[in-house]
């Protein structure tokens, strides 16, 4: 698929709020809420993150708060962080109903009206669920869920739906359709010059739309039908989550559940008009074309705005940590230029200057003081022009 720079854009700014959203949530789990620089260190393999702890912590000021301490290094959340951290939680009470819906139409969507919650805890970050929905939300829509274990294993503990609610089962697609009083169809976010696309694409809606809450074991795997099933619920699965993005491996999981073809690359490829497939940072991520507008996500859910705030103090520490690195550097060069200035006047004394500067010749170049001067000025001072 050809990269697109914008979407390419919104998952490396992406990458970054995740890695120390899991810092976060490391640290507040900690006793008083401070880590150990050094059990930080061992939790970056699991991170996907390589190179020392420290220096990644010293980027981010404004989030995180360094100290030394009986010769260790220790870290916690500064102030500000912390209050975002309050704010996120108070945004995660208030939005309970929303999670319990969006749990409710996962669970609609698979025919057997129940997900593994080893499964579920693999997206539960995509779809904002706390990392407690399990004691905070279960309980409390007992009329919706319920836990079960037909095994007995621990590992085979499923969530299942106690009732079919109508209302749920309606996709977004079909809600925009409502709204605009039209029959429920695809969009396509391509540029018009992809002519062979376009084509591909409407000769693929020109067929009645299959809702992804509809049961598919009527279907025959392979068919055209199927495809439009599937095409289906891999939109609404996107649709729910707050970054309309997923991993495809951990979509994969879902095999069996979602009745998701083998080689489903292969399949969100063929739709490039809907799905957007990007390898970056060699994971396999799928992104909804429809959700952004150039690099920004359009319909932001309130946990997204405050997971925003995060992002824009994470920017402004690491702004921090440049400007004073450049000016640190910069003092460097200075200094540098003064050594190299000074040896200079050493290696060459007044006393060798030849007849030509006797009397009154200019040979030009760094042998004159002031041109030298200019020299250095220039070498040395990223201010010049």
């Amino acid at each position: 698929m050809k990269k697109d720079p914008d979407l390419e854009s919104a998952l490396s700014r992406n990458r970054r709020w995740i890695v120390n959203n899991q810092i976060k949530n490391i640290i507040t789990r900690c006793p008083n809420q401070v880590a150990t620089v050094k059990f930080l260190q061992r939790k970056f393999k699991t991170l996907d993150l390589q190179g020392k702890a420290l220096n990644w912590l010293k980027k981010y000021p404004c989030c995180f708060e360094v100290y030394l301490k009986d010769d260790e290094y220790y870290c916690g959340l500064t102030k500000r962080m912390m209050f975002l951290v309050d704010e996120e939680e108070r945004v995660k009470e208030m939005q309970e109903p929303v999670f319990a819906e969006r749990l409710a139409k996962l669970l609609m969507m698979n025919s057997n009206r129940r997900l593994n919650v080893m499964k579920i805890n693999e997206l539960k970050r995509y779809y904002g669920f706390p990392d407690d929905y399990l004691i905070r939300i279960i309980p409390k829509y007992p009329e919706m869920f319920r836990l079960v274990n037909y095994s007995g294993r621990r590992s085979s503990m499923e969530i299942e739906l106690v009732s079919w609610n109508p209302d749920l089962a309606v996709s977004a697609i079909e809600m925009v359709a409502r709204k605009q009083v039209s029959e429920p169809c695809f969009s396509c976010s391509l540029p018009s010059t992809w002519i062979k696309s376009w084509e591909r694409f409407h000769e693929f809606n020109s067929s009645a739309y299959i809702s992804p809450y509809s049961d598919p074991r009527g279907l025959v795997e392979g068919s055209k039908e199927m495809e439009k099933r599937t095409v289906s619920l891999v939109h609404e699965l996107l649709s729910l989550t707050l970054w309309k993005k997923l991993s495809i491996v951990k979509l994969g999981h879902f095999g069996r559940e979602f009745c998701l073809p083998e080689k489903l690359n292969v399949l969100l490829l063929k739709h490039p008009g809907i799905f957007y497939v990007s390898n970056k940072y060699q994971i396999y991520t799928v992104l909804l074309r429809e959700g952004y507008n150039g690099s920004e996500l359009i319909d932001k859910d309130p946990l997204v705005l405050v997971k925003e705030k995060f992002g824009e103090l994470m920017q402004e520490g690491l702004h921090e940590y440049n400007q004073r690195h450049h000016t640190m550097n910069l003092e460097r060069k200075k200094k540098k230029g003064t050594i190299l200035e000074r040896s200079e006047k050493r290696k060459d004394p007044s006393t060798d200057m030849s007849e030509q500067d006797d009397q009154g010749g200019d040979v030009g170049g760094i042998f004159d003081p002031e041109e030298r001067k200019r020299f250095y000025k220039l070498l040395f001072d990223d201010g010049a022009p």
